[in-house]
């Protein structure tokens, strides 16, 4: 099967892609193309998996740079190929090409970043405590600082869980409405107690409110297993594991 890639007319002329878990090497849970070098999933087929994904963007496996990620707001500045072990942080921005840019997800929203006259791009894996922390922002100031302007950088929020399908409870709402009672607008009501966070849309509000344009692919993880892998889904069918996503970006 080939690979299955997500573009955005938006972030043209880089060169970029939110691949779907469609054509890889990996079986069971894993099935497709699992990106994740932290899962179970056997290591030589993972490789295998990034080499296609490297291909697929024009660059060697060395260039394809992910990070150690940990649901922070740091972000890298890559000039180089980056050292083992991979550093931790959340974002990755650059203006030298033949880099690619990729960060995981199973759920998170990955965001790819560009500024196509500045020559500089970037990717941020925002899931809701990287992006309340202010990941987002910090990739955009990231970016500014090589060269790129704000109101010229373009962001789009690739295959993440959707509002219907991110049930939390009323603990997460309270934390967030500390933090501006104006984020009520990103619930929902669930059953009970329980409700609904509307997770690409608080990410489109904290770009949109930093003065960038940004959008949303609209493909939600949870409720496509043949093209997407879930953690939520994962773990509400008692399954071992999980694969990851990988999106990317380069100049």
């Amino acid at each position: 099967m080939t690979l299955e890639i997500i573009t955005a007319d938006s972030l043209a002329p880089h060169r970029h892609g939110f691949f779907t878990r469609r054509g890889g090497a990996s079986s069971g849970v894993f099935e497709g193309l699992n990106c994740g070098q932290g899962s179970s999933d056997q290591a030589e087929i993972v490789a295998i998996n990034r080499a296609r994904v490297a291909d697929a963007m024009g660059v060697e496996l060395p260039a394809l740079m992910t990070l150690h990620q940990t649901h922070s707001s740091d972000v890298v500045t890559v000039t180089a190929p980056l050292p083992r072990p991979r550093p931790k942080a959340d974002a990755l921005v650059t203006n030298r090409p033949g880099l690619a840019l990729a960060v995981l997800t199973a759920d998170c929203q990955p965001v790819l970043f560009s500024d196509p006259d500045a020559g500089v791009i970037g990717a941020a894996h925002a899931g809701w405590r990287g992006a309340r922390d202010g990941v987002l922002e910090a990739t955009v100031d990231a970016m500014e600082s090589l060269g790129a302007r704000r109101d010229g950088i373009r962001a789009v929020i690739g295959p993440s869980i959707s509002q219907r399908a991110y049930e939390v409870g009323p603990e997460f709402f309270d934390d967030f409405m500390q933090d501006d009672p104006e984020n009520a607008r990103f619930f929902a009501g669930g059953d009970g107690d329980r409700l609904h966070f509307d997770l690409p849309a608080y990410g489109l509000h904290r770009m949109r409110r930093a003065g960038i344009a940004a959008e949303w692919t609209r493909h939600c993880t949870y409720s496509d297993p043949e093209r997407f892998y879930s953690y939520r889904r994962a773990t509400h069918l008692k399954e071992a594991d999980y694969g990851r996503l990988i999106s990317v970006i380069r100049i």
